[in-house]
């Protein structure tokens, strides 16, 4: 018996239903390779079949022991993935990066309730996916209730006991049908972002209590945890269900405890952040559209940025929905600039109704091309951007004050600096501010967002000798500028907005 690498292993057996819950059966196993051990609970599938899942993240040879309910032991050899299989994307610094080493970087898309609709209309979803830039969607396990999204789904998570929800007894179908689609993203290179629990909600999922909850999120772990391509996002816009935080850190523990791959796991806003210091929380997730100082984010809590909702292009009368191609273009690339990822929406009005945001279906808007235009930039780097400008503080400020450098002290900035309070001194330069990438010193990339210069000024190590292009956002273009320049360089520009200059270190 053989499994590959960073694919998912399933042992099948047939059993007796279990008696009260069918969430919390007892079946384990262990997988035992080169003295390391790693148990992973089963679940039951219903009609009798139990299923025990594993992802292997290393080659060889392991040896298995499944207790409880079923007894086996058994070897089975895992051989090398197969090209353009990379395993789990776990946070690494302030970025992403999966199993075998390869940078990931987070293009995402959002539709809500992508599983809750009719097979035609989720078909033509994942076609559109399939030839688009996105390899990140942000979708939800219940369905929504809310502006332009209104359908009921056929199935539901669980079943009823009464009136009321039973998470102790899962609806299998809905389970089958929910994997079927993210083995589909996965097959397709897409992380699926699986949003837990929303407010949104006319059903009573939102109404659960803590122990259902629990063992909804028991079943969740069980079944999903060995896809390599899933990442748990708590909630959308966690506040407007107002559980007691206690709850949200129980939910966080769970997953991480439960959760044998340690799946990437975060939380959405609408007003007020998650706390990202969680030793639970992988990588930060907001929705906001102040984007100038998401460094400042990164630097505090050293992980990962996901700007996951930065209003969407549309024409919605709703003033989240109503950016245009190009807004969302800028937004993507200040995030991407200052080391962050973010995630694209789309609300377009027609006439069936369907926005993409909520329900899927296709794509219309000007973005998605531009989008791709950026991730090919980025993973053509070396590897990935930090922010290369400075989030300036009060105490730098007042440390510049008093010890400026010889070519400020008879500047006019001086005279100000001198003169101004600290926090007004900030707003000066955050109004100037400038947005940067680096990786070391072997890339830079300077976006200039809606300035329309004639003129773009790199400061480059004096030491090296760099390449540089000219990117027009819009037309998505890269023109060759010079080759061989080192230290401040000048740059002609068009005299428009959207423009950026790269500069590569030449070898």
């Amino acid at each position: 018996m053989n499994m590959k690498q960073y694919e998912i292993f399933e042992l099948q057996y047939k059993g007796e239903e279990p008696q009260g819950s069918h969430v919390a059966v007892d079946l384990s196993a262990t997988f035992t390779i080169d003295g390391e051990m790693k148990t992973v609970r089963g679940f039951y599938a219903g009609n009798g079949s139990y299923v025990i899942r594993f992802l292997p993240e290393k080659t060889g040879s392991y040896v298995y022991h499944v207790s409880g309910c079923i007894t086996d032991d058994g070897e089975v050899v895992c051989t090398a993935a197969d090209p353009g299989r990379h395993g789990l994307v776990r946070a690494v610094g302030t970025h992403f990066q999966y199993t075998d080493g390869t940078w990931f970087y987070p293009f995402g898309t959002t539709v809500y309730a992508l599983v809750h609709q009719d097979k035609a209309l989720i078909d033509q979803t994942m076609d559109t996916l399939s030839a688009s830039p996105f390899n990140k969607v942000r979708m939800c396990v219940f369905p929504k209730s809310y502006d332009y999204n209104h359908n009921d789904p056929e199935f539901y998570a669980f079943e009823k006991n009464g009136g009321d929800w039973n998470p102790d007894h899962p609806c299998f179908a809905f389970w089958d049908h929910l994997e079927a689609r993210i083995r589909q993203l996965d097959q397709m290179g897409i992380q699926c972002d699986l949003i837990l629990f929303h407010p949104y909600d006319r059903w009573g999922f939102a109404k659960l209590s803590r122990t259902q909850s629990l063992t909804y999120l028991d079943y969740l772990t069980r079944r999903l945890g060995a896809f390599p391509n899933v990442w748990w996002s708590l909630a959308n816009e966690y506040e407007l269900l107002k559980w007691p935080m206690e709850d949200w850190k129980e939910f966080a523990h769970f997953l991480h405890n439960n959760d044998g791959c340690h799946h990437l796991l975060s939380n959405h806003n609408i007003f007020i952040d998650w706390d990202f210091a969680n030793e639970d929380t992988t990588h930060i997730c907001v929705q906001s559209s102040e984007l100038d100082k998401i460094s400042q984010k990164i630097n505090k809590f050293k992980k990962p940025m996901m700007v996951d909702e930065c209003r969407y292009e549309g024409n919605i009368p709703l003033d989240w929905g109503n950016i245009s191609g190009f807004e969302m273009v800028n937004r993507f690339w200040k995030v991407c600039l200052q080391g962050g990822y973010c995630t694209h929406g789309e609300t377009f009005l027609n006439e069936e109704g369907i926005l993409w945001w909520s329900r899927g279906g296709k794509l219309v808007g000007e973005s998605p091309a531009r989008i791709a235009f950026l991730r090919e930039i980025l993973e053509s780097l070396p590897g990935p951007l930090t922010y290369g400008g400075i989030d300036w503080t009060e105490e730098m400020i007042r440390e510049l004050r008093e010890n400026p450098p010889e070519r400020m002290k008879d500047s006019v900035f001086y005279e100000m600096l001198k003169s101004m309070p600290d926090g007004a001194v900030i707003g000066v330069i955050d109004g100037n501010r400038q947005f940067i990438g680096r990786y070391g010193d072997e890339a830079f990339l300077k976006y200039y967002v809606r300035d329309c210069t004639s003129m773009g000024t790199l400061e480059l190590p004096s030491d090296g000798s760099y390449s540089i292009e000219v990117i027009d956002v819009l037309e998505m273009t890269r023109t060759p500028a010079a080759a061989g320049v080192s230290g401040t360089v000048e740059v002609k520009l068009p005299g428009k907005e959207g423009m950026a200059i790269l500069a590569i270190k030449e070898k």
